[in-house]
């Protein structure tokens, strides 16, 4: 695959977001939160996150982009699919993200390196994949108001705010009701061996040990047959102490839906809500449960 940056010749020179803060909507500071958070996102999965359709969506990103608010590269696809239009944050929305955080914007030229890192990264796919799941768990929500994403932390985040422990593609608390259910996300496109799965659940099992929280340890493999290589191998060492179910896209590709075969549960598909998850006691391995702020679209209100 090819990746391809399109230039933007109406891109202003200068332009602060004092000066542009009359054309900025709280849908747009989601926007800038949810690019620089999580690097990048389709048309596709922001039209599925906060517009109705995807004419609309393409619509409000191309006027963003316009002023400098986001940008934008191309994804060449195998043929016979369509491309990808990939967005990432521009010089406006990188620094009201940071300043948001409280942290030192980004220069241009730091900026500048950080598109074409995302441009150029081997893992492009499988990073787009990962926000695909999140993504889906957003969308969900949307027309099941009883449901919520509560947290949606990247690999980085995740990494840091566990210590380093552990580094899993991604975190998440999903509420149904009033449950809710924290897990860690593997996404596997079925390029190592199953080995290099099943290693992963020593460093979470440490985690749990020294005080992180009881959250499942999600497998979302690439085929029913990874899948049940997977259950095999885990079998042959058995994790008591952890949960870890896994999906594969025939069950669905909905998350939130009962396609979750929890280890050591027989067939038994459950929903996400339905796996078992505690927060335990917040401490220095462990946040504890989402807060207001912690919500990938609190811009919103």
């Amino acid at each position: 695959m090819v990746a391809l940056r399109t230039p933007n010749p109406k891109t202003p020179a200068g332009g602060t977001l004092i000066e542009m803060s009359h054309r900025l909507r709280p849908r747009d500071y989601a926007i800038a939160s949810l690019l620089y958070h999580h690097t990048t996102l389709t048309t596709d999965q922001l039209t599925a996150i906060l517009f109705r359709n995807p004419i609309t969506c393409r619509h409000r990103l191309g006027t963003l982009r316009s002023f400098g608010f986001v940008d934008r590269f191309i994804r060449r696809s195998h043929p016979g699919t369509p491309n990808l239009v990939c967005w990432v944050a521009g010089p406006l929305s990188a620094r009201l993200a940071t300043l948001s955080a409280g942290e030192n914007p980004p220069t241009v030229r730091a900026l500048r390196e950080r598109q074409d890192r995302i441009y150029a990264n081997p893992a492009l796919d499988h990073l787009i994949a990962t926000n695909w799941f999140f993504t889906n768990l957003l969308a969900h929500a949307r027309t099941n108001p009883h449901t919520c994403l509560l947290r949606w932390w990247s690999e980085r985040h995740t990494a840091a705010a566990f210590g380093q422990r552990i580094h899993p593609d991604g975190h998440g608390v999903w509420a149904d009701g009033h449950r809710q259910v924290g897990f860690f996300l593997e996404l596997d496109r079925g390029t190592e061996p199953i080995g290099k799965l099943t290693q992963k659940l020593s460093s979470h099992r440490r985690l749990r040990a020294e005080g992180g929280p009881t959250y499942p340890l999600l497998f979302a493999l690439p085929s029913r047959a990874r899948e049940q290589n997977l259950h095999r191998r885990l079998a042959e060492r058995p994790e008591p102490s952890l949960a870890v179910a896994t999906t594969s896209p025939e069950s669905g590709d909905n998350p939130a839906d009962p396609v979750w075969r929890l280890v050591g549960n027989g067939r038994h598909r459950l929903a996400l809500a339905d796996l078992p998850a505690g927060h335990a006691q917040p401490g220095p391995l462990n946040p504890g449960p989402p807060t207001a702020a912690d919500h990938p679209l609190h811009h919103l209100g």
